[in-house]
């Protein structure tokens, strides 16, 4: 006895079952989290190392190549790259994928360690941290106050919005944008300061001794104890004027005699507009493995709170991840709920049985709601790729239930009852739906367990895939057939003369069957052709989506000031305020932003972006149309170099050009670049090669210096705190009631731009004060801004925005070019990026699609117990993989991640309906005795009906993704016509070729067969 036949005598265990199970279903959907993609738990380190002040060759030499060698001795590294600029060096660790996070923190922390003596004293604690929170913002705002200046609402955003929102569940790391810092200057003259013999130096550290509490001692008054604190600070700024400042030698000097007091705000790093009006920006971004949706939930709320507080601040959304989250979420579960109803109404066209049609479709939610019960265990997200394995199995979920109910009323025809007709239906069907079901599971089980990244992609994919199925077959064997005994009726409808299409079909099988070379010819003439279209097809990795909103990011010659940036900035914005579909322009100059996967670049004066927020997508042209107009904007804007678009998948192709030969490096970036800006589409080509600053040297006289006893060490703290203060650390601090201010010593602005005012700054020496340019020698030279280094080899990215041009075309044209053809044998191309991920998808599609073709041939031997007619069963996969080609050249489509999606899933469909004929032909050869001609005509005449049903229930399913109806369906779009394509020419040609393929495959077998039995007879007469 089967489950099948079980569960009509024992109803209600089967019942009691699916209840529960939908319960649990339920539950599991309301806890799932909301997310765009799933999360990517990369083992990444990132080490940050600053020594201010420090250029950027100084730090390769003395922190990057002693912290990276240390670095490369740990197990499972994968990558390591670095980015050095002014006074830091960033280090990212990428360790393998079977690397425990834990344990990479922990050896990183160690290797660093071991290093921290040979580092220069002066850098400051390393920072080791694992990467925990993604590099795009969840959301950004901007806030706005009629009340407060911009200090004072600088300090309300770090004091107040970032305490709030720390409290907010899933928030992983809050950032500001924009704003000043306040902090008391002591502007220091340097003409003064050398009248009464003081340096820089000496007031900042005596301010440092003098304005401090120290706690220490005991004191026992009145027989009570007490504990002693020295109190030596001023409760104000402008109490620090009437200080007197020992300095050694008996001296001392007031502080107003040799300097100006201010409390006011430091050096501007940041700039933050809201349509060119000042604003105060911030990011959230969203710790990994928590609801975006949620934690933007949780941030409206308590902006919401801030606002009713105080009616004067406004708060303005600006970009984020969310909405595109949601708009995905939503526009894939609309997709879930059309597909569903057009298989519905497929099979209620083809069954004309309100009874049979329902319960065929009850399949559909009873198998989805188990599905979420286990992605909640599983730990799965509703993200784009669990929702697409739901939407793209939807037409196969009803297909195990449309294949039972029509054998079920095919049975009642005959005279049955409808349990009679029950039980004999579903247990001749059940080696054809456990083998179409298992074959499914042995498809789409490759991608589940997929190496690499592309494999952490699609682990959630291939799981949800794989569990829906399995619940689909469940159904099938449990409750279709209760449900068809409870609700179909015992009416005999006697059975309906074939129509002209069955009779057309028919003779058309008889006629193949008869010409089965002639068949087989032109099916393998369209396989080749279909074939000879595959590199005609663009490869790709991901289309690039419409998320609502793009970025503008800029970048000015080493050197410029905040002012330039800032000029520029208004200067983009003016020539993109005419660009139609534009609702805000957000500019945040001298921010961070991504610049190698997790690795942050910090943000310089010189560099800024601009955040451009669209209308909503049906009051505008498509994102790609408005970059366009961006690009062609921004050609009128001169003295930067431009990129554009969020840094999302499908956006841009990333060279790296790898070498220790520095100049040979450089050389060859600037080659690719200048050769890049003849492929097709490709612009805003830009590279990371270091571009030179301007700097002001200081070469000590040595024998000079030696002789007034004045070491290096000594003028170059001399020259930096006089021009840029102490370091953080070591400052000075003055303690208001929330906060403290640093107090930093430094000449005027005015003094810094006069190189003459520098010369003449006074160094200690054995014999007083003398000039710095009586022992140094001062000139303007050049230096590197930037130096990055990838695997411990210095690296330049040569990045170039695609403009609609296919990844892969991309590629191969960039690898034909000259500058790559006659690289130096020094120089090495890598292929990053989008690129590399490419490739290893490519890699990681191809091994699946051959591991579960491996998979459905065991699957289908041991079903069947049997080599041979398996081949048969496979035979109709190339005529699905022509029509997918056929149909993504016909749109335009590429070769990527969601058709590789569509040609997997193609490999269970079609051999489902192969199975179904192969099957049924084997019963009627072996349990009525028909010869193979009758049998096979037989199978097609039983088994092309559910077929076709089972085919058109799919192609409704995916019509609508098809078509792009609804949200942004760049990515399901593809997946959808390359099924569609395959569908069609797979149904239409297997029902034709696969009888003849049979005809051949079972005389081999029956050829062999012969042959071995005469060997026996053989043997026998010899013995």
């Amino acid at each position: 006895m089967n489950l099948a036949t079980w569960s009509i005598r024992n109803p209600i265990p089967a019942v009691l079952l699916f209840i529960m199970l939908s319960f649990a279903g339920l539950r599991g959907f309301q806890q799932l989290s909301i997310q765009s993609l799933p999360d990517l738990d990369l083992p990444g380190i990132i080490i940050q190392l600053s020594q201010p002040g420090a250029a950027p060759a100084q730090l390769e030499t003395e922190v990057a190549r002693k912290v990276e060698n240390s670095i490369a001795t740990l197990s499972g590294l994968k990558h390591i790259r670095t980015s050095i600029t002014d006074g830091l060096v960033q280090i990212s660790a990428e360790f393998v994928l079977e690397k425990k996070l834990s344990d990479a923190l922990t050896e990183t922390k160690d290797a660093v360690d071991r290093v921290r003596s040979d580092l220069p004293t002066s850098v400051q604690q390393p920072s080791v941290s694992a990467v925990v929170v993604g590099g795009v913002p969840t959301l950004t705002y901007a806030i706005a106050s009629s009340k407060l200046d911009e200090e004072a609402l600088s300090w309300y955003v770090d004091d107040t919005v970032a305490k709030t929102l720390s409290g907010v569940a899933g928030l992983g790391r809050f950032e500001r944008l924009g704003g000043v810092q306040r902090e008391v200057q002591v502007e220091v003259d340097p003409v003064r300061m050398a009248s009464l013999g003081v340096t820089a130096t000496d007031v900042s550290r005596a301010l440092k001794q003098v304005q401090q509490e120290s706690s220490g001692g005991r004191g026992n008054l009145g027989l009570a104890e007490q504990s002693l604190r020295t109190l030596a600070t001023v409760r104000q700024a402008s109490e620090l004027a009437a200080m007197p400042i020992a300095l050694g030698n008996g001296r001392d000097v007031r502080l107003e005699q040799v300097a100006t007091v201010r409390d006011t705000v430091a050096e501007r790093t940041q700039v933050a507009l809201l349509d060119g009006k000042p604003v105060i920006g911030f990011n959230v971004y969203r710790a990994k493995g928590h609801d975006e949706t949620r934690v933007a939930e949780g941030v409206q709320q308590a902006l919401q709170r801030l606002q009713e507080a105080d009616p004067s601040i406004s708060v303005t959304l600006i970009s984020g991840s969310v909405d595109y989250a949601l708009e995905q979420y939503e526009g894939s579960m609309t997709m879930l709920y059309e597909g569903a109803l057009l298989a519905v109404l497929v099979v209620w066209w083809f069954l004309r049985d309100w009874r049979a049609t329902l319960v065929s479709a009850s399949a559909l939610p009873l198998s989805i709601l188990p599905t979420f019960a286990v992605m909640h265990w599983l730990g799965f997200s509703l993200n784009m790729l669990t929702l697409l394995a739901l939407a793209i199995v939807v037409g196969i979920l009803v297909d195990d239930a449309i294949v039972e109910i029509e054998n079920i009323a095919r049975h009642v025809q005959q005279g049955k009852t409808v349990r009679q007709a029950a039980a004999d239906a579903v247990d001749e069907i059940a080696l054809a739906v456990i083998a179409t079901t298992l074959t499914l599971v042995a498809v789409f089980m490759p991608t589940a367990l997929m190496n690499g990244i592309t494999g952490m992609f699609f682990k959630q994919f291939g799981w949800t895939a794989v569990v829906a199925v399995l619940a689909s077959l469940l159904v099938a064997r449990l409750l279709t057939p209760v449900l068809a005994v409870f609700l179909l009726t015992d009416r005999h409808h006697p059975a309906t003369p074939d129509g002209r299409l069955m009779q057309a079909y028919l003779q058309m099988v008889r006629w193949t069957l008869t010409r089965r070379k002639t068949t087989l010819g032109l099916a393998t003439l369209f396989f080749v052709v279909a074939c000879g279209m595959v590199p005609m097809i663009p490869a790709g990795f991901v289309p690039a989506s419409d998320r609502g909103y793009t970025l503008v990011h800029f970048e000015l010659p080493p050197g410029s000031s905040i002012t330039d940036a800032s000029r520029v900035a208004e200067a983009v914005r003016v020539a993109l305020k005419p660009v139609a579909g534009i609702d805000h322009l957000f500019t945040a100059v001298g921010s961070g932003h991504i610049a190698d996967g997790a690795l942050i670049r910090a943000g310089e004066v010189r560099e800024g972006s601009l955040t451009l927020t669209l209308q909503e997508r049906d009051q505008r042209p498509s994102q790609t149309e408005i970059e366009q107009a961006v690009r062609q904007a921004l050609r009128d804007v001169a003295g930067a170099r431009f990129s554009l678009g969020v840094g999302g998948p499908g956006e841009k192709m990333s060279l790296i050009l790898s070498s220790e030969n520095a100049p040979a490096l450089k050389a060859s970036a600037q080659a690719l670049e200048r050769d890049l800006r003849s492929i097709g589409t490709l612009s805003n080509i830009t590279s990371t090669a270091s571009l030179e600053r301007p700097e002001i040297v200081i070469r000590p006289d040595w024998q000079r210096a030696a002789e007034l006893g004045i070491t290096a060490e000594l003028i170059g703290e001399t020259v930096r705190i006089a021009t840029s203060g102490d370091f953080d650390t070591q400052l000075a601090k003055l303690n208001l009631d929330n906060r403290q201010l640093g107090i930093r010593v430094r000449m005027a602005d005015a003094a810094r731009r006069d190189l003459q005012v520098l010369s003449n700054l006074r160094i200690k020496s054995s014999n007083g004060l003398v000039p710095l340019s009586s022992v140094a020698e001062l000139s303007l030279a050049g230096g590197s801004a930037q130096l990055n280094r990838y695997d411990r080899r210095r690296f330049v990215t040569v990045n170039a925005e695609l403009g609609g041009m296919s990844l892969g075309a991309a590629l191969a044209a960039a690898k034909a070019l000259p500058a790559v053809k006659n690289m130096p044998s020094g120089v090495k191309l890598i292929e990053t990026g989008d690129a590399e991920m490419m490739e290893e998808m490519a890699g990681g599609f191809g091994f699946a699609m051959l591991t579960g073709l491996l998979c459905v041939f065991c699957v289908l031997v041991l079903l069947f117990k049997d080599f041979f007619q398996p081949l048969t069963i496979l035979s109709a996969i190339p005529l699905s993989l022509g029509g997918a080609f056929i149909a993504l050249l016909i749109t335009g489509g590429e070769l990527n991640i969601p058709s590789m999606i569509g040609l997997i899933m193609l490999m269970g469909i079609v051999t489902k309906n192969s199975i179904l004929l192969v099957e049924y032909a084997l019963a009627a050869r072996r349990e009525r005795g028909l010869s193979r001609h009758d049998a096979l005509v037989d199978a097609c005449h039983k088994r092309a009906r559910p077929i076709i049903m089972t085919t058109v229930a799919m192609i409704a399913g995916m019509l609508p993704i098809a078509l792009g109806f609804g949200s942004d369906a760049s990515f399901r779009q593809p997946m959808a016509i390359a099924v569609i394509g395959g569908l069609l020419s797979s149904t239409l040609l297997s029902l034709l070729v696969v009888p003849v393929v049979f005809t051949y495959v079972d005389g081999l077998q029956q050829g062999l067969g012969r042959l071995s039995r005469q060997g026996k007879v053989s043997v026998a007469g010899a013995n």
